[in-house]
């Protein structure tokens, strides 16, 4: 695939040199999609974009820390430079905040003995590098014909679900970090949509499920392009598709 054609749609991936995010990236690439491979690490994220132009895509790397407004500016900025516009958007970079473990197993964040540093550390890039990247890229997304924005969130941002104590994820931890960061970034979702509703731009909340990825230390039972799919089916809606919604593979997911 060649380079930049004026039909071809540019999606911008956080944290996409592994697990979802490059699985959603490889997808993306394959519906003919320019994807722009956002990653903290240069050389990761390098490596990832040339994997994905060895397999036929039109991948390129950008540096990009979300805990770092002048890095997503400056991303900003080179994507202008260089494509001039910015069709979808995926908000996928996150952490757990307990190294390479589920949350499920995390008792370090029970919330009567929590760390607040860590607290803070979560929230910064979960939430607030969701503001700042989406911030950053809106000027590109406005210059789009059809621009959607998906932030990759979890089943367990799900209040309905984690308050029912004989629910699904009635055996999880409680979590004073990363559960209630992606519950924030559901709030975040419909306050975005809600705002950008009137310019067009479709904002959703994807649940990928139990993914098979380093952050729960490579317990999901599903697989990373599995997961995927449902951030895929959210970044190309039709014009006629939601907004301000939540959704997994199966469905809409309960706020």
């Amino acid at each position: 695939m060649s380079g930049q054609t004026t039909q071809q749609k540019v999606a911008l991936v956080t944290g996409a040199n592994k697990g979802i995010g490059r699985a959603a990236a490889e997808q993306l690439a394959g519906l003919g999609m320019t994807v722009l491979i956002g990653a903290r690490d240069e050389r990761r994220g390098e490596e990832a974009a040339a994997a994905l132009r060895a397999a036929g895509g039109d991948a390129h790397a950008v540096t990009l820390d979300v805990t770092d407004q002048a890095t997503a500016r400056a991303a900003a900025e080179r994507i202008r430079e260089r494509f001039g516009r910015l069709d979808v958007l995926i908000n996928n970079a996150a952490i757990t905040g307990s190294g390479q473990v589920s949350p499920a197993d995390a008792h370090d964040q029970v919330p009567s003995s929590v760390d607040l540093d860590m607290v803070r550390a979560v929230f910064e890039t979960n939430v607030l590098g969701v503001i700042a990247v989406t911030n950053a890229m809106l000027p590109l997304l406005r210059r789009s014909p059809a621009p959607r924005i998906v932030n990759v969130s979890s089943h367990a941002a799900s209040l309905t679900l984690t308050g029912d104590p004989d629910g699904p994820f009635a055996a999880l931890l409680p979590s004073a970090a990363y559960t209630p960061s992606k519950s924030a970034l559901s709030a975040l979702t419909v306050q975005y949509a809600n705002e950008l509703r009137k310019d067009g731009v479709l904002v959703n909340a994807a649940a990928p499920g139990f993914v098979d990825t380093d952050s729960n230390d490579h317990t999901g039972h599903l697989t990373p392009a599995q997961g995927a799919a449902v951030v895929v089916r959210l970044a190309t809606l039709g014009a006629d598709g939601p907004t301000a919604g939540f959704f997994g593979e199966d469905g809409p997911v309960p706020w």
